[in-house]
């Protein structure tokens, strides 16, 4: 009888090998949905390749974007956000929203002012020093953005599409995770 047992043990052994294999494959599998899933809907991950947002974001900063959250809100004046740059829709930028939809954006004498108010700016590198006055006029379901490095951004003042459509808008840069050392910062 005990020799019947031990064949029977024997038997077994291959099927259970086959179903553990299965089950480690279905988690593999679950994992790797989900990863897409979140990367495809939820977040965006992404490397700034410029100096454009220093301080805030440094070159070479790795950050996270929620893809989600202009579903329930609108965007902020001052939301740092990640989008199709509007004359290359295949590149990604990263910038500050500087005007909304109905907004007037002057620049005079180096300062901004937005709606005939200056704004307040505590996250630029440096003072501008561009010399220039300009003013636009923000269209409807469109955005104005600056990069925080004002002297030397390639942004919505220089670009033959100056605004950023709400379309083109990615998400919201969130979190900053990698700045030469795994670290984690909330954007501001």
């Amino acid at each position: 009888m005990g020799k019947f047992f031990k064949e029977l043990k024997n038997q077994s052994r291959p099927k259970t090998v086959l179903m553990e294999m299965f089950s480690y494959i279905k988690i593999f599998s679950a994992a790797i949905l989900i990863a897409f899933v979140l990367t495809r809907c939820v977040i965006v991950n992404a490397e700034t390749p410029t100096s454009s947002m220093e301080n805030t974001i440094m070159t070479g900063d790795r950050y996270f974007g929620l893809r989600i959250s202009y579903l329930f809100e609108e965007p902020q004046r001052q939301d740092i956000i990640v989008f199709k740059f509007p004359d290359d829709e295949s590149r990604v930028f990263v910038k500050r929203i500087i005007g909304i939809p109905g907004d007037i954006v002057e620049i005079k004498n180096d300062t901004v002012y937005v709606n005939g108010e200056q704004l307040e700016e505590p996250y630029l590198k440096e003072p501008m020093a561009l010399g220039q006055n300009m003013v636009f006029e923000v269209p409807a379901d469109s955005y104005f953005v600056m990069g925080d490095n004002r002297n030397i951004s390639n942004d919505a003042r220089y670009w033959n599409n100056t605004y950023v459509k709400k379309e083109q808008i990615i998400g919201k840069a969130m979190v900053k995770y990698y700045s030469g050392k795994v670290t984690f910062e909330v954007l501001k």
